[in-house]
Order: C-alpha cells, then sequence, then structure tokens
C-alpha cells in the first residue's frame, strides 16, 4: 500500500492561515485610518457649523487622534507633545493608554545612543525636541513629528510600547511595519487637518477683516456725500447771492438809488467774505484730518496775544451795544502753543459769542488749573439746550431758530480739531436764556518734539483765511508820492483788471501782461520797481520763471511779490525759498497788497531805478 506524507498539506494550511493574518492585519490599518479619517473631519465640521474656538477644537483633534490609535492599537501610550513658545522643548498635553494590559509598556522608548530608561509618558512632561529627533531616527521609530502647510513643527506623535500584542504571535515583523505606517500616516493625517483648520480660521479673519473694512468703507462714504452735500449747499448760499445782486446790477433798465446800490454791494461783499471763511475752514479740516497741518510751536506772550485778539472783535462788539472784557490771570504770560491756531480758535469762540448776544457783554478769561491753562469764552447771550450741546461739534450745525444765518457751521469743529492737536479739549457749559462759556484746555506741559520746536524759527502762513488776523484789513493806506512802475504777470484778465484799478487808484503806473513771453518783452525795455508774479502762468510755471530771473545779475534786485492761488499749508514757504520776496494768497487782500507794494517801492526809490544793462 502506497503511503503519502501529510506536510505540504500542513505547510499549506500554515500559509493559508498566514495569508488570512495579513490580509486581516492590512485590513485592520485601513480601518483605523478610516475611523481616524472619519473622527477628525467631525471636528472640522463641528468648527465650521458650531463657530467653535480654534483652541478648543485643535484640543479635540489632537485628543481625537491619542484615543483612535489607542483604540487600534490596544497596548501602550499615544501621546501629543504640542512645541512650546520657545521652541526647544515640547509638552505633553494630550494622552491616551490602557494600563489594566499586562504587555503595557509606558516609559519613554530608549535611544539608541542612550542606555538609560526614561521616565513614563505623563501630561504636562517636557521632552526636549532633540530627544523627539533621535526617536524619530530610530527603526521602528517612536516618534513623529507634526508640521504645518509651511514645514514648522507644531508638536509630535509620541509612543511608548516596547512588544506586539498577543493576538498576532507569528506576525512581529509585519505588525511592527504596520504600526510604524499607521502611526506615520495618523501623524500626517493630523497635521493637515491642523494646518487645514488654521487655514480656514485664516480666511475666515480675513473675510471679518474685509467685511469690516467694507462697512467703514460705506460709512466713509456715506459721510463724504454728506459732507459734500452740506459744502455744495453752504457754498451755493453765498454764491447765490454774489451772483443774484450782480446780475441785478447789470440789468438793463434798473437804476438803483446809491443808497440801495451801495447796500446790494455790501451784501456781495459780505457774501463773498463768508464763501471764502467756508472754504479756509474747510480746507483747515481737511489738512487735520490728513494729519498734513503743522503746527509751529513758539512761546507767545499771553497779555499781547489776548489784546490783538479782542481789538479784532472789538468793532462788532461796539456795533451791537456789548461790552468786551479781559481777565487775565497775573500769574499767566506765556504759553507755548501755534501763535496762528491759538488766536484762530480765540477768535472762533468770540465771533460765536458775539453772533448770539444781543445785550449784556462777552468776555475771555485766561488762568491756570493745575497742570493746564484754561482759555475761557463766556457770554451773557441765548444760551443753548442740551439737546443742540450734543450736536455742536457736528459739521455744518447751526443752532436753530435764532434769526443769525451768518456763519459756516465748521467754526467749532476747526476749534476742537485744533485744541486736540496741542493735546487739549473743547469744554461747554450753557442753559437756555443765560449765557455759554467755552473752555479751550491746553496743557502746560509740552512734548519733547514741541519743546525742540518752539526755539526754531516760525514761518507764518500768511493766506486770504487769515489775513484779519494779521491785522490788515484796517491798514492807514497812502498813495505813493512818486511814479512807480510795478510790472503785474496774470494771465486772468478779470483778476488782472481788479488789480491794475486798484493800484494805479494808488498813483501806481502798473504794466500787466498775460504771460511770461510778454514779460520778458517788458523788461528788455524797461525795469519796474515791483513785479507782481502770478505762480500758474499758461506758458511757464512761475516758480521756474522767478529762478531764471534771480540768475540774471540785471533783475536780482528787483522785488517779486508771488500772488496765487496756492494757498495750501506749505506753498508760501516753496515760494519764498524758490527766490520770492512776499506772497500774498487769491483771494488778494487789497489793503495787504498796498502795503507790500508800499513797501518794495520805498525800497527802490526813483534813484535806484536804471535803465536795462546799465546797473
Amino acid at each position: 500500500m502506497q503511503q503519502y506524507s501529510s506536510l505540504p498539506e500542513q505547510n499549506s494550511q500554515i500559509d493559508a492561515k498566514l495569508t488570512i493574518q495579513k490580509l486581516q492585519a492590512e485590513l485592520w490599518l485601513e480601518r483605523s485610518l478610516n475611523k481616524l479619517h472619519s473622527s477628525l473631519r467631525d471636528c472640522l465640521v463641528s468648527f465650521l457649523t458650531k463657530n467653535q474656538p480654534i483652541a478648543a477644537v485643535e484640543a479635540a483633534i489632537f485628543q481625537t487622534v491619542v484615543s483612535k490609535l489607542k483604540s487600534a492599537l490596544k497596548q501602550g501610550r499615544v501621546a501629543i507633545a504640542v512645541v512650546e513658545p520657545q521652541k526647544t522643548v515640547c509638552k505633553v498635553g494630550y494622552i491616551a493608554y490602557t494600563p489594566q494590559k499586562k504587555y503595557c509598556s509606558s516609559p519613554l522608548p530608549k535611544i539608541i545612543e542612550d542606555k538609560q530608561e526614561k521616565p513614563l509618558l505623563e501630561l504636562e512632561q517636557q521632552i526636549d525636541i532633540k530627544q523627539l529627533q533621535l526617536l524619530e531616527k530610530q527603526q521602528p521609530p517612536n516618534a513623529w513629528c507634526l508640521q504645518d502647510f509651511d514645514g514648522q513643527a507644531i508638536g509630535w506623535l509620541v509612543l511608548s510600547t516596547a512588544s506586539v500584542p498577543p493576538d498576532y504571535p507569528s506576525l512581529t515583523d509585519i505588525f511592527i511595519r504596520l504600526r510604524t505606517e499607521l502611526m506615520e500616516r495618523a501623524a500626517k493625517e493630523c497635521a493637515a487637518i491642523i494646518a487645514q483648520l488654521r487655514k480656514i480660521q485664516s480666511l475666515q479673519q480675513h473675510c471679518h477683516q474685509l467685511e469690516r473694512f467694507n462697512q467703514e468703507l460705506e460709512r466713509t462714504n456715506l459721510l463724504k456725500n454728506q459732507f459734500l452735500a452740506n459744502t455744495s449747499h453752504e457754498i451755493r448760499t453765498p454764491l447765490s447771492s454774489i451772483i443774484g445782486f450782480t446780475h441785478l446790477l447789470l440789468a438793463q433798465g434798473y437804476n438803483p438809488n446809491k443808497e440801495r446800490h451801495q447796500e446790494y454791494l455790501n451784501i456781495i461783499l459780505s457774501s463773498g467774505k463768508h464763501l471764502l471763511a467756508l472754504i479756509n475752514d474747510i480746507l483747515d479740516l481737511s489738512k487735520v484730518e490728513a494729519n498734513q497741518l503743522e503746527m509751529q510751536w513758539e512761546t507767545i506772550d499771553l497779555p499781547t496775544l489776548c489784546s490783538n485778539v479782542l481789538k479784532l472783535v472789538k468793532e462788532k462788539a461796539a456795533n451791537k451795544g456789548l461790552k468786551l472784557l479781559l481777565e487775565l490771570d497775573p500769574d499767566v504770560t506765556t504759553v507755548v502753543a501755534d501763535s496762528l491756531r491759538l488766536k484762530q480758535m480765540l477768535l472762533n469762540l468770540l465771533f460765536n459769542a458775539l453772533k448770539f448776544t444781543n445785550k449784556g457783554s462777552v468776555g475771555l478769561k485766561v488762568k491756570t488749573s493745575g497742570s493746564f491753562m484754561h482759555f475761557t469764552v463766556w457770554d451773557t447771550g441765548i444760551g443753548i439746550s442740551k439737546e443742540q450741546q450734543a450736536k455742536l461739534f457736528q459739521p455744518y450745525f447751526q443752532i436753530a431758530n435764532t434769526g443769525c444765518e451768518e456763519g459756516t457751521g465748521l467754526g467749532l469743529v476747526v476749534t476742537q480739531k485744533l485744541a486736540q492737536l496741542h493735546g487739549g479739549w473743547v469744554e461747554v457749559e450753557s442753559e437756555v436764556n443765560n449765557g455759554s462759556r467755552f473752555t479751550i484746555v491746553l496743557p502746560l506741559r509740552q512734548t519733547q518734539q514741541q519743546e525742540e520746536q518752539k526755539t526754531a524759527p516760525v514761518a507764518k502762513e500768511l493766506s486770504a483765511g487769515n489775513s484779519d488776523l494779521e491785522g490788515t484789513g484796517n491798514l492807514q493806506l497812502t498813495n505813493c508820492n512818486y511814479a512807480s512802475e510795478i510790472l503785474l504777470v496774470e494771465d486772468d484778465p478779470r483778476h488782472a483788471q481788479l488789480m491794475q484799478n486798484y493800484l494805479q487808484s494808488l498813483g501806481y503806473e502798473v504794466i500787466c501782461v498775460k504771460n511770461a513771453a510778454q514779460m520778458w518783452e517788458v523788461l528788455a525795455q524797461m525795469q519796474p520797481t515791483v513785479i507782481l508774479l502770478d505762480v500758474r502762468l499758461p506758458d511757464e510755471n512761475g516758480l521756474s520763471l522767478v529762478k531764471r530771473l534771480r540768475a540774471d545779475p540785471k533783475y536780482q534786485a528787483i522785488p517779486i511779490i508771488a500772488q496765487t492761488a496756492m494757498a495750501m499749508k506749505g506753498d508760501r514757504e516753496t515760494c519764498l525759498a524758490t527766490g520770492f520776496d512776499e506772497y500774498i494768497s487769491k483771494p488778494v487782500d487789497l489793503p495787504l497788497l498796498a502795503n507790500l507794494v508800499s513797501k518794495y517801492s520805498q525800497l527802490r526809490s526813483p534813484s535806484s531805478t536804471t535803465e536795462p544793462g546799465n546797473k
């Protein structure tokens, strides 16, 4: 009888069993990763739908990773150590373990180069990053770095286990490989979900910032439209009077008597001044808002300043029968401030007080209080209600039902902004029918920058808007007592005619040309006493023109006065630095113009003028 060996059959059964175990191990790996992936996605969805804090979601992700891995491995400790701010150590913040299993090993894995046992993996335990890097390089590794999209380490996934579970005694090598693959892929999945979470948060923050920016843009646009609408209304009001009464005076068949004619001209003049004041207030306000208004600090003599300010409003007070009072603390002598802007603030308050006071008195009181100086303008006028006080510092706001139409509605806004630039503020006390008190509070102590600037030379800004502040409107003018020849270079025929007629009425001979080419033709034939030069000419810029004049010895001694519509901050300094002797802005203050021409005409007496080329 033939006998057959059963060894091949037994080997075949063993191979089949091993193959099945291998397949089971592979399925275990994919099943574990799928469970982890699903749980991490749930964390991300929770963040998106429940608007949870990102720190809480990151903590949930880390804890989910260690819990799922522990559940899959059924042994040892799985931990995540988060990189500390100093970036040299990590702190164990998340841990999962099964202490009941006898094969469970919890010490930190040995490092090949270090034979000593490591301490247990515990919460709050700090581990040096260099040690984790060595654990990552071991075979098999026991640490895996969690990196963000930029390659920066945010933490480490650590596994502390020394044996293979008894379920797979014959698959030691395969299980170690699959365990390593599981940890490696779990680390990548964890890092990717954290990076994605942070990216979403960054995009959300960007969207929120963009939304806030859009809201601010809409608000700014609304304010701009409101400002333009109010500005248009305020500008059109005086323009309507100017144009209307001018048409009336020019109308054929209309022949008003002398008194009515004078009344109309006064209305036109008043409306023009109102329009100019409005433009200057708008320019001041826009420069303050754009941080382009430079303060010129100097030590101011307060008694002199207060006296000069009251002189400017004295006539208006007298016309209304009001007393004008000044109360100055004897200990108050000087203050460091911008002289021009301080006068502007005080005049704004004084004009307002005079406007709303029909009987009694208006006063200015200056005193110190602690580390501040108080400039109080008070009156016995109609007063202001609490509701109206809340709107006083809004652009174009004017107190209703007072019968006072004059004013731009910007004076208090500009005053408040200027006070803030000085480091102070404006206070208001008022009661209906019991007068008002407006107080400008300025600090006595100046900043270091102000202290450094107060000894520097101060360049005064001279423009039509502040000509009254300089007192030019009441200057006594005298006709010239010799025939001075003035060369006027002006391309606008209406403005040229105005200046020519005015100067001729004072006894000057005025030669008017409209561009640079004509100017050179005149200069080739005569040498004027003074040149009035517009900065913007059709054929050449006045700034370059004055440089050419100053470079030619024949014209170096001729005084040149810039008369221009360039009236922004720094324009005067630019003109003077280029070579002009003086600067006056349009609309020209005619008394100021006459004084400047008189000044420089007298400096160049008739005996000093020579024919071209004989100098």
